[in-house]
């Protein structure tokens, strides 16, 4: 019996052994080619991972945390995922569906009608799943909301408050939904459907992500607002390209991220591992732990909601038009042979992307810490040539 006992260690320690090397592997050769698109594109870093039925099978971060300072980044490095925590607001609305916390179908007024008097009855009448699906009528940041945003009540208030409050500043305009699609990204639209669901549950929006998402999934590293912290250069810093492309660093402090009464739209950040552990939970369609939502709930959100308008000149690769679910676009690529979930975030400082295969089960996340054109093109790269290795073996 020791004997038996000994032998399944030495096999259950050598299978452990081969595992590891494997992935070890894996991230060498997966670092190799990231190093070569990075420094192609010169950006200053560069991250990615696969996940398959659940489990990372690939993950790979290349580069320098700040571009022209020799800190390289690692793979636990916190990285800005911007507009890709839309799914995340998303998915807590269904998870406050299904508790009949608030339905698909609640109206801004219904919800918040007690706290902001007197909203445009075209405002009033927007529900939830069309704030989600970016349908309602609210049109893309304008100058007027880009000054809501910056508000210099920041100082004075929570964020909960704040959303309300930028909310009551808005509250006399009428959305409109447009001729033909009435697809409009509408950053704004997600901060109301934020202060919803903060109204529905009492809870801040903050708190909502961090115990329905963070906390389920074991991501330690993510968090909200700018990615790195105060006097550290511990994170993947992003960067601003000014009008000559000269980049700078954007550390710490306000101009590091899209201000906090925004968050329902785009301010989380984690490492890619823990992007990919997010992404990769959406793959499974609902239907492996955590239990966050369940598939059925899971599905209405990842279904397309609404068709977007044709693109002129789209790049390669890219099709002329689409559809989006609610926090994610459905999209039919080129080089897939059927339409994949997939977002892109960005704060015009850093760049992600998350791609999902829910027929089998496979994720795909890209993220660096710079924007503008080359990363896009970057990530794009990245993005596919992972796809399609996976598809080929």
């Amino acid at each position: 019996m020791k004997k038996l006992k000994l032998m399944t260690g030495i096999v259950l320690g050598l299978a452990a052994c081969l595992a590891l090397s494997a992935i070890a592997h894996a991230r060498e050769n997966l670092d190799s080619y990231l190093e070569g698109v990075r420094a192609k594109y010169g950006l200053p870093a560069l991250a990615a991972a696969m996940a398959k039925d659940g489990k990372i099978i690939a993950a790979g971060v290349v580069g320098k945390r700040v571009m022209g300072m020799d800190i390289p980044v690692t793979i636990d490095d916190r990285f800005h995922l911007g507009s890709d925590t839309k799914a995340m607001t998303a998915t807590v609305a269904g998870a406050l569906v299904e508790e009949g916390r608030i339905k698909w179908t609640s109206t801004v007024g219904e919800v918040l009608g007690k706290k902001i008097k007197g909203m445009n009855p075209a405002l009033a009448a927007a529900t939830l799943e069309q704030l989600l699906s970016h349908s309602s009528g609210i049109p893309t940041d304008t100058p007027e909301m880009m000054a809501i945003y910056m508000n210099p009540v920041a100082f004075e208030k929570n964020t909960t408050d704040l959303r309300l409050d930028a909310i009551n500043r808005w509250k006399d305009n009428a959305p409109k939904v447009p001729d033909g699609s009435p697809f409009q990204y509408a950053n704004f639209g997600y901060l109301i459907a934020g202060a919803m669901l903060e109204e529905a549950s009492g809870k801040p929006w903050e708190r909502l992500i961090e115990e329905r998402i963070y906390t389920p999934l074991g991501l330690n590293t993510a968090g909200f607002g700018p990615q790195a912290s105060f006097g550290k250069y511990d994170a993947a810093i992003g960067h601003s390209i000014d009008d000559q492309g000269i980049a700078t660093p954007m550390t710490w402090g306000a101009a590091a991220d899209v201000p906090p009464v925004m968050g329902p739209a785009g301010n989380a950040h984690m490492s890619v591992l823990d992007f990919a552990r997010w992404v990769g939970w959406n793959a499974g369609a609902g239907k492996r732990a955590p239990h966050i939502v369940s598939p059925e709930t899971l599905a209405e959100i990842h279904r397309p909601h609404v068709r977007t308008p044709p693109i002129k000149d789209p790049k390669p690769g890219t099709p002329s038009q689409g559809e989006y679910a609610l926090g994610w676009g459905v999209i039919a690529f080129d080089w897939a042979k059927t339409p994949l979930l997939a977002h892109n975030g960005s704060n015009g400082m850093n760049l992600a992307k998350a791609l999902v295969d829910t027929k089998v089960d496979l994720s795909v996340v890209v993220m660096t810490n710079f924007p503008g054109p080359k990363a896009e093109s970057a990530a794009a790269e990245v993005q596919q040539h992972l796809y399609e290795a996976f598809q080929r073996h």
